[in-house]
């Protein structure tokens, strides 16, 4: 118990809180970005939609997170995968729901503080996935799984979500 703990923190602080904690404040003291109350009512709007794209991005996250380790009985780290295929829950709807949660805290972050380096950050995250998951885990998913996942693969989209969910 202990030790799955202890993997699963080391995976999280690794990945997601780099990408979504550890490069933002790199780039808000690089680029002096800090929070300022909204000047406009459009800015205002953009910095509570920015609020909301932050939560959903974070429920996302938690509730794969949640999955890989009650059902998938591993961690969301490349070097630590889960031992079964995971298709509850949002894994229903789209292949990668939790980069689509990082991706929406990055958005939610960019839009709260108005960053353009935040943005951009966003764009080049989302790009790195774009190639990172077709070319190297999805292979890996279908050789670890097989048959399974290939129907999987063919019924649930990569990155933009099923209307309805799927039923395996």
């Amino acid at each position: 118990m202990i030790l799955s703990l202890i993997r699963h923190i080391l995976a999280i602080v690794a990945l997601p809180v780099t990408a979504t904690v550890f490069i933002p404040l790199w780039l808000a003291r690089q680029y002096v970005v800090s929070y300022n109350p909204p000047p406009r009512p459009m800015d205002a709007l953009l910095q509570i939609l920015g609020a909301f794209l932050f939560i959903v991005g974070l429920v996302l996250f938690i509730s794969t997170l949640y999955l890989f380790a009650t059902q998938g009985r591993g961690t969301l780290a490349p070097w630590d995968p889960p031992r079964h295929l995971v298709v509850r829950g949002p894994y229903r709807f789209v292949r990668n729901p939790m980069i689509s949660g990082v991706i929406f805290i990055l958005f939610g972050e960019a839009l709260v503080f108005q960053s353009l380096p935040h943005a951009v950050w966003g764009v080049i995250f989302v790009a790195i996935n774009w190639v990172y998951i077709p070319l190297l885990e999805e292979p890996q998913l279908e050789a670890r799984f097989g048959e399974p996942y290939q129907r999987y693969r063919q019924q649930v989209p990569r990155f933009l979500p099923r209307l309805r969910p799927w039923k395996p």
